[in-house]
């Protein structure tokens, strides 16, 4: 809303202290400043509140508002005076408003950094969260205004907004003066303040999908007055779902005498219903969108699906009405699954729910499903299917206008009846919001992902997301390292999501292999190699076995304490005739699954040639034991033996950790590429299954037609299981780096640099400011000189002392000793000058070349350490071997900012080329832990600086004792915006 005439011109109207945020309530609300044209509306809402709360306001009876009141109440200058609404439908329900005050508690302005703070909530909407969410914005804007502190003066019997205060996390403290409680909050957001923000966020998105997934009546809107149709298909499929909930039709074409469809109650408009309508159905044209969203929300309904197409996908016509749907929709505090959507599905025998254009409704299983495209929610919907899953729930979002992948993760978080999540994802609206929330739910259930248009660097109609500037194999590592199973295709999500929903998670990568085809059987056995899982040598029951052998082979397997999951394969045996016996598979099914739910709790898996009936019987379920969510950690007793669990070396020593046996080689290799999450807030207090605890489906074995199919699921969920054995046991930030960091410093510094009115496209340092900057955070930048002739070049080498290397620092020649731009070990000063000569006659003259000076470090190996800030994924750290391993390769390993000290462990060791950080062919192994320390000090300054948006360390020499820095580049620019951080918000596409 812009401001009036009236309003002070000197100040403009703060828009983008605008936000729709979810209530505790699911429901939705609009939060914006307080405008002079604001009069009717604050009267009117203050009309409606109870006499107690205004007492609790005012400290004294106060019916009505005053006309200099309302004006004072309505005119803010937006700095020292601020005032704030909460609205539904355009109508206030709740306001704050703050006033600057000195140290006496008069009126001020800046520099005074405290402020006075009030709320008031309307009556019926108190206990929706809406004065927690006001504090937040309000705290925001305080801070943006340089206020510090809030002070409150609150009724003692006013324990609500005591509450309030109390629970929001701020540094605080409290007196009671004068009959009322004195509080004093500091703005400053703490780790606290943090918490409770993200633990109200999650509560209150997960119902706002909670009340979308679980209606107690439907109205679909747009039914046809004859069979077919989108709106009598969505009828028609939720009626013969089961629907527990009323049903009913709707459409303004309907006769006036028409009382039923279907047999359930017609009517012409939500309105004339008469009860409550839970969620809307919208099928309609687009151009009759907003009667039927104005309709909805005058009558109270909680949401919408939305499967009207002629939106974003249209164009910018349809992009600005998208636009308008969702300003719409949320004005009524509705939210919205769509438009362009296919609709929603819930199994639960509590709600039986089919609204979507899906025929027939899936079983009812463990696996919560998110697709933003239609066409592939119909193949992974039909792909389940016939693999014989079910569903806890289906999300078509379809544009993805406002219910998003992120929304579904905190919903999946804490719904008891899913067990994995899988999302098929085009885009990625707050890349930071979806890391953190995948990190969070991968730490109690598995979180499967199919990330579309990785390479085309489209996005789906309508929405601004931010533009990755890093490879999609970086992507791939910084969702493993938030402990998302990444995969290729819808294919791979449904093979994976079958092993995890109905088997144990593995305890290690050794795995057994036993079957009736021994070519089949080595076909396993090449894959788990390739797959770098740990097989033993198949074992072959041959064509003669019968399920009775098959059985107690599984029996054995399971048993033995070197194995960690089986693998079975199967071909048609050979009958007492010669004959192939082809439609026993439900015998062979009943025979695994007999040994499987009597033995030691670890994954099996069947491959299957031509076996009739054999994947339908292993997916039916065979056990009715109660089990609580999320996939079984295989029994400690069936855990290998105790070599295999030696807690990792000491980071940086002499040979790299290895936390998984690995197959003997002749290389000192590092251990597993997978990376261990850095925990930068706690576990969530979710408990898991214990060790050995019966699994949410005992008995349904997943079947796959091909062995390599099996061998990746399985060698998804050996890493999976290790991310979380990894997750239970956090890094940290060692504290000897407080010791050595200059972070007030650095600050005043980079200040100064940047200047009173930085560039906001920033500006890269000299060498000189970059090794002075590098050095507050402990990090020793070798000096260069420069030597534009040979005169220059000799009086650099005496100064520094002999030998010393002569390069170019032209960018074409930077860093390419294979071009001739390096000389090394110049001894004296007729080696310099010789080599000088050369450099220039070879190469070019010296102001095309810039040659430099520089004391040679001790012999080590070259390595590059980086970090930058990623528009989409956020700040990032990467490193890899300089020179051709990263550069041509591509072999760079990559982690999230602020890393801990087992990230920058699996850091270098995760890379192709870290052998030859260990000894490679006999060679001595560098000081490891000296490049840990490097790259967690490189990961504090970008973190404790976000002004810092790209760092470059090439080369680092790193020698068997020590490391040093030959060269440096930073770039400094004004902060980036961060969508993680500041109050909670809708995003706005």
């Amino acid at each position: 809303m812009e401001p009036t005439a009236e309003q002070s011109p000197h100040h403009a109207y703060p828009g983008h202290w605008e936000a729709d945020v979810v209530l505790r309530d699911g429901g939705t609300a609009r939060i914006r400043p307080i405008t002079t044209g604001d009069a009717e509306r604050l009267v009117s809402f203050y009309e409606q509140v109870s006499d107690e709360s205004k007492y609790y306001r005012f400290f004294a009876p106060y019916p009505r508002l005053s006309a200099r009141d309302v004006h004072r109440f309505t005119h803010h200058d937006y700095v020292d005076r601020v005032g704030l609404a909460v609205t539904i439908g355009g109508e206030f329900i709740a306001t704050v408003r703050f006033d600057r005050i000195d140290e006496r508690g008069r009126p001020a302005s800046a520099p005074a950094d405290e402020a006075e703070v009030a709320f008031l909530v309307q009556d019926a909407h108190q206990g929706r969260g809406v004065a927690s969410a006001l504090l937040e914005h309000i705290a925001a804007v305080a801070r943006e205004r340089g206020i510090r502190r809030f002070a409150a003066e609150v009724l003692p019997a006013n324990n609500k907004m005591i509450k309030v205060f109390r629970d929001a996390g701020f540094t605080q403290q409290r007196s009671f003066e004068d009959g009322s409680v004195h509080l004093t909050l500091d703005l400053e957001p703490t780790a606290e303040s943090l918490a409770v923000q993200r633990a109200r966020e999650q509560r209150a998105e997960a119902r706002s999908v909670q009340r979308l997934l679980a209606p107690g009546s439907v109205a679909v809107v747009g039914v046809g007055r004859a069979p077919g149709g989108v709106g009598r298909t969505v009828l028609r499929n939720l009626l013969g779902s089961g629907f527990t909930g009323r049903t009913y039709a709707v459409n303004t074409s309907f006769a006036a005498g028409l009382d039923t469809v279907d047999g359930v109650p017609a009517h012409r408009s939500v309105g004339g219903i008469g009860e409550q309508v839970d969620l809307a159905v919208v099928a309609v044209p687009a151009d009759r969108v907003p009667e039927v969203v104005t309709d909805c929300g005058e009558h109270g309904v909680q949401g919408l699906v939305v499967l009207s197409a002629g939106y974003a996908e249209r164009g910018a016509e349809g992009r600005e009405r998208q636009r308008e749907l969702v300003r719409q929709a949320r004005s009524y505090g509705m939210r919205i699954i769509g438009p362009n959507a296919f609709g929603i599905i819930n199994t639960s025998g509590t709600v039986r729910l089919n609204a979507s254009l899906a025929p027939e409704s899936p079983r009812t299983g463990r696996i919560g499903l998110f697709a933003q495209s239609g066409a592939i929610g119909i193949a992974l919907l039909s792909g389940l299917h016939r693999r014989g899953a079910g569903l806890s729930a289906f999300i078509s979002a379809g544009n993805r206008a406002d219910v998003s992948g992120n929304d579904s993760l905190q919903y999946w978080f804490e719904d008891q009846g899913t067990d994995v999540a899988l999302l098929y994802l085009e885009s990625l609206g707050n890349p930071r919001k979806f890391t953190r929330l995948a990190r969070r739910t991968a730490a109690v259930k598995p979180v499967v992902v199919v990330k579309g248009a990785r390479h085309s660097g489209t996005n789906p109609p309508g929405h601004a997301v931010p533009v990755s500037r890093i490879p999609d194999a970086t992507v791939s590592a910084l969702m493993r390292q938030a402990g998302v199973i990444r995969v290729d295709t819808v294919t791979e999500m449904v093979d994976v999501g079958l092993l995890l929903a109905g088997q144990p998670l593995p305890d290690g990568p050794r795995v057994a292999i036993l079957g009736n085809s021994e070519s089949l059987g080595l076909l396993t056995y090449d894959a788990c190699l390739a797959e770098g899982l740990r097989p033993r040598p198949p074992r072959d029951l041959t064509t003669a076995a019968s399920p009775q052998d098959f059985r107690d082979a599984l029996t054995e397997a399971l048993a033995d304490r070197t194995c960690d999951a089986v693998i079975v394969t199967a071909i048609p045996w050979v009958g007492e005739d010669g004959e192939a016996e082809t439609g026993d598979g439900e015998v062979l099914a009943a025979a695994l699954r007999e040994a499987a739910a009597t033995g030691p709790a670890k994954p099996v898996a069947v491959v299957h040639v031509e076996m009739g009936g054999l994947a339908q019987a292993l997916a039916a379920a065979a056990s009715t034991a109660t089990t609580p969510p999320g996939p079984r950690v295989a029994a400690q007793e069936q855990s290998p033996p105790p070599a295999s669990r030696t807690p990792a070396p000491r980071a940086g020593a002499p040979a790299p950790p290895v936390h998984e046996p690995a197959p003997p080689v002749h290389e000192p290799v590092p251990p597993v590429h997978e990376p261990a999450p850095p925990v930068h807030e706690p576990v969530p207090a979710v408990p898991a299954r214990e060790a050995g605890a019966p699994g949410p489906a005992t008995g349904r074995i997943p079947a796959y037609p091909a062995a390599e199919r099996a061998v990746r699921a399985l060698a998804e969920a050996v890493k999976y299981a290790r991310w979380r054995r990894q997750a239970a046991a956090p890094g940290k930030v060692p504290e000897f780096l407080d010791d050595t960091i200059d972070e007030h410093g650095t600050a005043g510094l980079i200040g100064t640099l940047l200047g009173p009115a930085p560039d906001p496209r920033g500006r890269p340092l000299t060498p000189d400011e970059a090794r002075e900057l590098l050095a507050h955070y402990g990090v020793d930048v070798r000096p260069a000189l420069p030597a534009p002739d040979p005169e220059a070049a000799v009086a650099a080498a005496a100064k520094l002392g002999y030998p010393v290397a002569l390069k170019t620092t032209a960018p074409h020649l930077r860093h390419r000793a294979d071009l001739g731009g390096v000389r090394l070990d110049l001894a004296d000063e007729s080696a310099l000058r010789r080599s000088y000569d050369e450099l220039t006659e070879l190469l070019g003259r010296p102001a095309e070349l810039r040659p430099v000076v520089q004391a040679m470090a001790p012999r080590g190996v070259d390595t590059v350490v980086r970090a930058s800030i990623d528009a989409a994924a956020g700040a990032v750290l990467s490193f890899g071997l300089a020179g051709a391993p990263s550069e041509l390769l591509g072999d760079t390993a990559h982690r999230l900012v602020p890393a801990t000290d087992r990230d920058a462990a699996e850091l270098i060791r995760s890379i192709k080329a870290a052998p030859v950080l260990f000894g490679w062919r006999g060679s001595a192994p560098v000081d490891t832990a000296a490049l840990e320390e490097l790259l967690l000090r490189v990961s504090r300054l970008v973190d404790d600086h976000p002004e810092v948006v790209s760092v470059a360390l090439e080369p680092v020499v790193v020698a068997t004792h020590g490391l040093t820095v030959l060269g440096a580049s930073v770039r400094l620019a004004p902060p980036p915006a961060r969508s993680d951080l500041g109050p909670r918000r809708l995003p706005a596409y």
